[in-house]
């Protein structure tokens, strides 16, 4: 079975050979994998078009357009990106880092007239994910990354704590600069909804470990209604293709109003934050799940039998019936045990099979 059919077999509640692998991995770790599993740099495989997806076996393939994209832009210790946002390199660890916005460009404005959006009808900055598409589209699920859609790139241009002011004191500038923001993944979304992608995936982080950052209400308000909006445009566009959202931790109260505006994959599913077995009870028939293994301490930290173990819980509670890619919750950490990987990979690839038999 191809890659591509496996993954929209199982985004369609439909069990097709195996559960479907997605990984995400940080520029470390990508290194690591490269020289470890494949004995190749990274270097080595983009010099051959050949994404570390498909050197992995996974089923899909991402690529990223928007203000995601200014996470890992620069090797510098600070830069600016295109929106004007300041960025800093956090070096931890053995020498690894993240980066953070720090500057914010609009952090004072009170007006939104002389700021001026990126330019996202520009065919240039779609030339890679044309190039996946012409290479892989046929064989792989592509995936159209837009994600820190509206939310984050909100407080990225603004600050956290401003916008969380703006959404109670000042909302009437909130949804004057919300409308504004739309305008980019607008563009962007049906560029890429045009060029074929399978999956537009869009996202905001709403939730911490145990709670929403906003409230129900307040996303109600200022949010669904602008998604409601995009899903709907893009559906238009495409009827067959796939609305997928990322949201880390707990948004359990939200879900119904995802569902209700037409959303078909729920990303990162962090089992620390909400039960997966739950979710694919309450919610299971109308949304797949993708992520769903715990990247707090299961994958990075526990024995390979921990990793096994949750896998296969995973395959038995999730996996019936299809609504389910399977994959660590987020990017994998350098610091994470390549034999843990193995497991991962090889207990999905033995076990994984439908009909699910654990």
């Amino acid at each position: 079975m191809k890659h591509k059919e496996r993954f929209l077999m199982a985004v369609n509640h439909q069990e097709p050979d195996r559960v479907p692998i997605d990984v995400w991995y940080t520029p470390e770790m990508t290194d690591r994998m490269c020289e470890v599993l494949l004995g190749r740099s990274e270097e080595k495989l983009r010099s051959q078009s050949y994404p570390l997806e498909v050197a992995l076996d996974h089923d899909a393939i991402k690529t990223t357009i928007g203000p995601c994209a200014s996470f890992y832009l620069s090797d510098a210790d600070y830069y600016t990106d295109e929106w004007g946002i300041g960025w800093r390199r956090v070096r931890y660890g053995k020498g690894w880092y993240y980066t953070e916005p720090v500057d914010h460009p609009l952090a004072e404005a009170d007006r939104l007239d002389d700021y001026k959006l990126p330019d996202f009808n520009d065919e240039r900055r779609y030339a890679a994910a044309q190039e996946l598409i012409d290479r892989y589209g046929q064989e792989y699920a592509i995936i159209g990354e837009v994600a820190c859609t509206l939310f984050e790139l909100s407080w990225y241009l603004r600050g956290l704590k401003q916008v969380l002011i703006d959404l109670v004191r000042n909302k009437a500038f909130m949804h004057e600069y919300l409308t504004k923001l739309k305008q980019w993944i607008q563009v962007a979304g049906a560029k890429l909804v045009g060029m074929g992608v399978d999956v537009i995936f869009l996202g905001d982080d709403f939730g911490m470990q145990d709670r929403m950052i906003v409230s129900p209400t307040i996303f109600r308000e200022f949010f669904k209604p602008i998604y409601a909006e995009l899903f709907s445009e893009f559906k238009r566009m495409n009827p067959e293709v796939k609305i997928a959202f990322h949201t880390d931790g707990n948004v359990e109260p939200i879900l119904p109003d995802l569902i209700e505006i037409g959303l078909d994959i729920l990303n990162p599913v962090q089992p620390q934050s909400m039960d997966p077995a739950e979710l694919k009870k309450r919610f299971g028939d109308k949304l797949t799940f993708w992520g769903t293994l715990d990247n707090q301490y299961t994958i990075p930290f526990g024995s390979i039998q921990e990793v096994v173990d949750e896998v296969r819980t995973r395959l038995r509670t999730v996996a019936p019936g299809g609504g389910l890619i399977i994959g660590p919750a987020h990017n994998v950490q350098p610091n994470t045990p390549i034999e843990n990987l193995s497991a991962f990979y090889r207990i999905v690839r033995e076990e994984g099979t439908y009909p699910i038999r654990l």
